[in-house]
C-alpha cells in the first residue's frame, strides 16, 4: 500500500470535523421542543412543519454517511466510497425535501442555498478524493 501525502490526511481530517459538526447540528435539530419551534420566526416554523419525515431521515443519512466515510478514509478503508455515496444521496434527498417539497426554494433568503450548495460541493469533492485515494492505492 502506498503512503498517503500529508495534505490528504489533513483535508480528510478537516472534512471529518465538518461532518461531525453537521451531525451535531442535525441531532440538535431533532431535539428541538415545541417551545423551541414556537420561538422561531413564522417563516421558519412553517418550513419546519412542512419538511417531510423522509427529508429529515435523509439528513441523518447524509451526516452519518459523511462522518463514517471520512473516518473510513482516515482508516484507509475502501468502504469509504460507498459511505460517501450514501452521504451524497442523503444530501440530494434532503435538498429535495427542503427546497422543493417544504418550499424553502421560495424564500428570498440566500443563506440556505449557499449553505446547502456548499454541503453538496463538499460531498461531491469527498467522493472524488475517495476515488483518487483508491486509484493511488491508499485504500484497502
Amino acid at each position: 500500500m502506498n503512503r498517503r501525502p500529508t495534505w490528504f490526511t489533513v483535508v480528510i481530517a478537516i472534512a471529518l470535523v465538518w461532518n461531525v459538526l453537521g451531525l451535531l447540528a442535525v441531532l440538535a435539530d431533532l431535539r428541538l421542543s415545541a417551545a423551541d419551534i414556537a420561538a422561531l420566526p413564522a417563516q421558519q416554523q412553517a418550513l419546519y412543519a412542512a419538511r417531510p419525515l423522509w427529508s429529515v431521515a435523509a439528513s441523518l443519512v447524509a451526516v452519518v454517511g459523511g462522518t463514517l466515510g471520512c473516518l473510513a478514509l482516515l482508516l484507509r478503508k475502501r468502504a469509504s466510497i460507498f459511505l460517501l455515496y450514501a452521504s451524497l444521496l442523503g444530501v440530494v434527498l434532503q435538498d429535495i425535501g427542503i427546497f422543493i417539497v417544504a418550499g424553502a426554494g421560495w424564500i428570498a433568503d440566500p443563506v440556505p442555498f449557499v449553505l446547502q450548495g456548499l454541503v453538496l460541493v463538499i460531498s461531491i469533492g469527498l467522493i472524488f478524493l475517495a476515488h483518487h485515494a483508491a486509484r493511488r492505492g491508499w485504500l484497502m
